[in-house]
C-alpha cells in the first residue's frame, strides 16, 4: 500500500468538531454526536481510544469506520433494522434517535484479546458464562458466546456484566434481552459468513441497541476495526498450531503495541504514539475496509472539518 496519503494526512486528522448549529452536542470516545429532535448527526472523528483512554488520532480512521459501518448496516438490515437515515459525508451518519440500552453486547467466536487476558488471570467468570479448563489462546468456541459489558460514560470504564445482572438491574426487560441476544447472534453469524468470503475471520465484535416504541434497532457502529477483531483466515491454523499471534486487521494491533512497547494497559501516564505507529495502524484499517468491501478507498488528504461542513451545508443540515 502506498502510504504517502496517510503520512500527508497526519497533520489534518479530525480530533474534534465544532458544529453547534447541528444540535445539542455529546462527545464520545470517537464520535461527536449532535441531536436535534428525533435526529442524530454522528460525526466519526479520527480519535483513537484504547483501554478507555483517547490517545491520539489516526489518518482517515473516521472515514474508514463510517464507510464500513454504512456498508455493514446496509448488508444486515434484513436481520434487524438499524438507525441509519443518511450518509451525507464520508465521516458523517444521520441517524434516527433511539432510546439506547446501557449495555454493550459483545459476541465472541474465539478466546482472545481481553477475554484471554481475563481467562489467564481467572477473572473471566464475571459474565456468568461457563468455560472449560485448559483452553488455549485464540481457540475457537463451539458456538459464539456473549460477554456483555456496561456502557460507561466518556472518561469512565466499561465493566463486565452477566445476563442475570442485566435483568436484575433492569437494564433490559427479559423480553427485550431475548430479542437483543437473538439479533446479536444473527448479526454476528452474518458477519462471519461474509468475512469468510473475503478471506477474513470475524473473531468478535460489539453491538449497541436501542428502541423506538417497541421496535428494536442496532445503533452506533457495526463490524468496524474499532469494534471488531479480524484475522486473516488462511493463516489462522498454522499460527494457532505454533502458538503465534494471529495476523490482525483491527485495533488489537495498537493494544498489543501499547502493552509490549510501552507497558501500558490503561493505567499510568498516557504514552505518546509515534507517527510511524499511527500510519501503520491506518494501513491496517484501510486494508480491512478494502478486504471486506472488495473496493479500493481513494484517500484525499486535507481539512476534514471543512469538507464535512461543506457537505452538510450542501445537504441542508447546516
Amino acid at each position: 500500500m502506498n502510504t504517502s496519503a496517510l503520512h500527508a494526512q497526519l497533520t489534518h486528522t479530525l480530533r474534534q468538531t465544532d458544529l453547534p448549529s447541528l444540535g445539542t452536542p455529546y462527545k464520545g470516545k470517537v464520535r461527536d454526536t449532535y441531536r436535534k429532535g428525533d435526529t442524530l448527526i454522528l460525526v466519526t472523528s479520527d480519535r483513537l481510544s484504547a483501554f478507555d483512554h483517547v490517545l491520539t488520532t489516526i489518518p482517515f480512521k473516521g472515514e474508514v469506520l463510517n464507510r464500513l459501518a454504512a456498508f455493514w448496516f446496509d448488508r444486515t438490515k434484513h436481520i434487524v433494522p438499524n438507525h441509519v437515515l443518511d450518509v451525507p459525508d464520508a465521516n458523517v451518519t444521520v441517524a434516527r434517535a433511539c432510546q439506547p440500552y446501557s449495555v454493550e453486547v459483545v459476541v465472541r467466536g474465539y478466546l482472545t484479546g481481553s477475554l484471554w487476558r481475563d481467562y489467564e488471570k481467572g477473572t473471566h467468570t464475571a459474565y456468568g458464562v461457563p468455560f472449560a479448563e485448559g483452553l488455549r489462546k485464540d481457540s475457537a468456541f463451539e458456538s459464539p458466546i456473549l460477554t456483555p459489558s456496561t456502557k460507561a460514560e466518556y472518561g469512565k470504564h466499561d465493566e463486565p456484566i452477566s445476563e442475570a445482572e442485566i435483568l436484575s438491574r433492569g437494564l433490559a426487560t427479559p423480553r427485550d434481552w431475548a430479542r437483543i441476544t437473538e439479533a446479536a447472534r444473527g448479526l454476528f453469524l452474518e458477519g462471519q459468513k461474509w468475512a469468510r468470503t473475503r478471506g477474513l475471520i470475524l473473531v468478535d465484535t460489539k453491538y449497541e441497541f436501542g428502541k423506538v416504541g417497541d421496535e428494536l434497532f442496532v445503533i452506533d457502529e457495526m463490524h468496524t476495526p474499532d469494534s471488531s477483531r479480524y484475522w486473516v483466515a488462511d493463516e489462522y491454523e498454522a499460527r494457532f498450531a505454533k502458538g503465534e499471534d494471529q495476523k490482525m486487521l483491527d485495533k488489537e494491533n495498537i493494544r498489543q503495541w501499547l502493552i509490549r512497547e510501552r507497558n501500558f494497559s490503561g493505567h499510568g501516564a498516557l504514552p505518546a504514539i509515534p507517527d510511524d505507529v499511527r500510519v501503520d495502524l491506518a494501513t491496517k484499517y484501510v486494508a480491512a475496509y478494502e478486504r471486506i468491501t472488495g473496493t479500493s478507498l481513494a484517500l484525499t488528504p486535507g481539512d476534514v472539518h471543512s469538507r464535512i461542513e461543506g457537505n452538510l451545508r450542501a445537504k441542508g443540515y447546516l
